[in-house]
């Protein structure tokens, strides 16, 4: 009631609110008035909950319910007044007594409730007796919806053999009605289809497996038909129906089996390794990985055959693991088994998930090329053998049985077949020329069997011959060895060291020994030391030498080896002598031995390179000389004042020849113009003397060239007074302007106007009266 009256005076406020201030105090005392009166008075809003059910179709309004004021003494004093949502559309009220009707047809479930304010005035002085109430008018729900399934159809899994009660899938449909009121949304599932293998949980739509025995093998798939119903199932419910298609998922539970107990094969004895013998394959009854298998072959043959798997086929296939030979063997037998790659071991118990069978495969006979004894052949053979010496034999035979006859050839290069032949009968290599180990220690050949009566039978053997060495070289100086000895070397010096080599192959390693030949042995100046390492060296036997008496010295060395039979060789030493104290210096005594040779002193070459030199400084005085006698005896300021004459006795180009001709050289170099700034000037004369060549004398753009240069032959003053003059000893082709000479004009000098030339000028007006009176005696 506090809010109530708060809200009454509020109004009271507003309506009594006055202008003057006597006005202003008697509306004070008033309102002071009436809120004591209200206040005294307990009295408020009398109704029950309002409803209004949905769907109802009426031709007059339906009664909802009645708000009743408990100051209304039914004597139409009051008056009731209905706003808010719908109020005068949708709701009307009685101003009398207060009922509330609704005059359409309502929908909850696309409004579910209507939020209203009520009133009560008192009609003579239009004054609120009541406060302004908020009520609510709930539409009431009725069954007028069908359950849906938002998600159907449905598809679920389970796998196969699963026990009884798994749950498969759940189920959900709804119910626009209202699930508060009554049972229009309360749904009851069941099970229209499916039966026996599935069932539904009634409330909740839950799908399960009643079966437990359901075979993939034998159906994979099964169509559950589900219906919802509202009203708990009562008379007069609405239903729906949901498809929910269940799969069938795979498991490992059947194991393969062989369509065949026996395979008959054939492989030919031909065959390369890896060839295809044949395949065999296991059904199994499951899908995807697992009826993936692997198969294997058991017994001795494993080695002979092997087996591999297609994964794609699940078939096996046999391979060829090794070659067969239709005369060593010609059957073969084997067994195969396969198992499943993938096992669940539940199912271990019932049976093993492997299968075998038995694969019998016939060698066939073919015409087989010669077989050699051995795939590679090594012999050997000494150097010392002489031609047609025998080297080894090579062996082939047919493996068929007609056991037919081979012929034997040798392939390769030529140059081989010059060294060795081979017997194409049986066989028997030998050397048809001499070998040199030094020159080649092995030989690789290869020797073809055929046979005779098919020549396309034919095989390869590789043949290697190692050419054994026999000592018949001698060993021999390294390298030339370079000596000197000086004039103060005393007796026993080292002066030089020594060494060996040797062509031929010790088995033992080389050993040389170094001594003085026979005929240097009594009167020789130096002596040799064996130092039993490969090495020797050479020592003085005096003390002092003169070139003066002897430059050189020739000493011969005796080296011998340790072959089988030993083998020498003599060797001569050059010692030079050299004009040193007792070291010796390489570089000085080449020079001091080359000067000697020569046969010339120090002294003697300075004065010869002296006098090449002097000749050299002559021949450039005389070419110098030369070119500046080539230099024009003008000084470059007569130059000038000359008459500049420039002549080219080239043949023009016409427009593409851009380098025949430059009218540049026509200038001289140093032009200066008052009148305005020299900018690119050889450029600007390549440019109007192109552009002269494309016009005729007639041409405005000729005309201003010509101009120009008048222009800048009187105002520079650096110009020098001379004419230039320009011949051409031949005419130039493919110009645009044509021929320049007048031999072969139509046009003679009286069809052409000269008046031109009088505009040019004092320096031209000679040469304007020379045309012009020629022009009038034509006339």
């Amino acid at each position: 009631m506090n809010c109530s009256a708060l809200l009454s005076l509020m109004l009271m406020l507003v309506q009594l609110w006055p202008c003057s201030p006597s006005m202003q105090n008697h509306s004070a005392q008033n309102t002071a008035h009436s809120l004591t009166a209200f206040r005294r008075v307990k009295r408020g809003w009398v109704w029950d909950p309002l409803f209004a059910t949905e769907e109802q179709t009426s031709t007059v309004p339906v009664y909802v319910g009645q708000l009743k004021s408990d100051l209304d003494k039914q004597d139409g004093n009051l008056k009731y007044i209905l706003t808010g949502e719908g109020a005068g559309s949708i709701f009307i009220i009685d101003e009398n007594n207060g009922k509330i009707y609704v005059t359409q047809k309502l929908d909850r479930e696309e409004k579910p409730f209507y939020t209203l304010r009520a009133q009560a005035i008192n009609r003579s002085t239009h004054l609120p007796v009541e406060p302004e109430s908020e009520f609510i008018i709930k539409v009431r729900d009725v069954n007028d919806h069908e359950p849906q399934f938002l998600d159907g159809p449905y598809v679920a899994t389970v796998p196969e053999m699963s026990p009884e009660g798994t749950s498969v899938t759940q189920v959900t449909a709804t119910d626009g009605d209202d699930p508060s009121y009554g049972n229009s949304a309360r749904l009851l599932y069941s099970l229209i289809q499916g039966q026996p293998y599935f069932s539904v949980e009634p409330k909740t739509g839950r799908v399960i497996r009643m079966a437990s025995q359901m075979d993939r093998e034998t159906k994979d798939q099964y169509l559950v038909i589900i219906q919802a119903k509202d009203m708990v199932g009562q008379a007069g419910a609405f239903s729906a129906t949901a498809t929910v298609t269940i799969n069938l998922s795979d498991i490992n539970d059947n194991p393969p089996k062989f369509q065949q107990r026996l395979y008959y094969m054939n492989v030919s004895e031909e065959a390369p390794v890896g060839t295809t013998v044949g395949k065999v394959f296991a059904e199994d009854s499951d899908i995807g990985e697992n009826a993936a298998m692997n198969y294997f072959i058991e017994g001795d043959s494993s080695d002979v055959f092997d087996i591999i798997t297609n994964n794609e086929t699940q078939e096996g296939i046999i391979l060829l693991k090794k070659r067969v030979d239709y005369e060593s063997k010609r059957r073969y037998s084997i067994e195969v088994k396969v198992v499943n790659r993938y096992i669940d071991n539940h199912f271990l118990k019932e049976e093993s998930f492997e299968d075998k069978t038995l694969v019998k495969i016939s060698v066939e006979d073919a015409d087989e090329p010669p077989v050699f004894t051995l795939e590679n052949y090594v012999m050997e053979i000494s150097e010392e053998a002489v031609s047609g010496s025998l080297v080894g034999v090579v062996t082939a035979r047919d493996p068929d049985d007609d056991d037919c006859p081979v012929r034997y050839s040798i392939v390769h290069g030529t140059h081989l077949k010059r060294l060795f032949s081979i017997n194409e009968h049986n066989g028997t290599i030998i050397t048809t020329k001499p070998l040199d180990r030094e020159i080649a220690s092995w030989h690789n050949i290869t020797v073809t069997a055929t046979e005779t009566r098919n020549p396309e039978k034919v095989s390869e053997a590789n043949v290697y011959i190692q050419v054994l060495d026999v000592n018949d070289h001698a060993p021999e100086f390294p390298k030339y060895y370079e000596t000197f000895v000086c004039e103060n070397a005393v007796s026993g010096q080292l002066i030089q060291s020594v060494s060996a080599v040797d062509q031929d192959d010790s088995a033992e390693g080389h050993h040389f020994y170094f001594s003085l030949a026979q005929e240097a042995t009594n009167n020789s100046h130096f002596t040799v030391k064996d130092n039993q390492d490969n090495t020797a060296g050479i020592f003085t036997a005096k003390s002092g030498f003169r070139r003066q008496e002897q430059f050189s010295f020739y000493l011969p060395i005796l080296i011998l080896d340790n072959g089988t039979p030993p083998l020498t060789s003599t060797n001569t030493l050059t010692i030079t002598v050299c004009d040193c104290d007792t070291t010796v210096n390489t570089f000085y005594c080449r020079y001091g031995a080359f000067m000697y040779a020569m046969g010339l002193s120090t002294e003697a070459l300075v004065a010869v390179l002296a006098c090449i030199l002097i000749l050299l400084v002559f021949l450039l005085a005389i070419v110098a000389i030369r070119q500046q006698r080539k230099k024009s005896p003008f000084s470059e300021k007569m130059e000038e004042f000359r008459e500049n004459i420039v002549r080219y006795d080239d043949e023009g180009g016409g427009e593409e020849d851009t380098e025949a001709f430059d009218i540049s050289a026509l200038r001289t170099r140093t032009v200066m113009r008052t009148y305005k700034p020299r900018k690119k000037v050889t450029t600007e004369i390549h440019s109007l003397y192109r552009q002269s060549l494309q016009v005729g004398p007639d041409s405005a753009i000729f005309r201003q060239f010509i101009s120009e240069k008048l222009e800048e032959a009187k105002t520079d003053p650096s110009a020098p007074p001379y004419d230039s003059l320009q011949t051409y000893a031949f005419e130039g082709t493919g110009s645009l302007a044509g021929s320049l000479s007048s031999l072969g004009s139509n046009m003679s000098d009286m069809d052409q106007s000269y008046d031109y030339l009088t505009d040019w000028g004092p320096p031209f007006k000679q040469l304007a009266g020379m045309y012009t009176s020629h022009r009038s005696v034509g006339d």
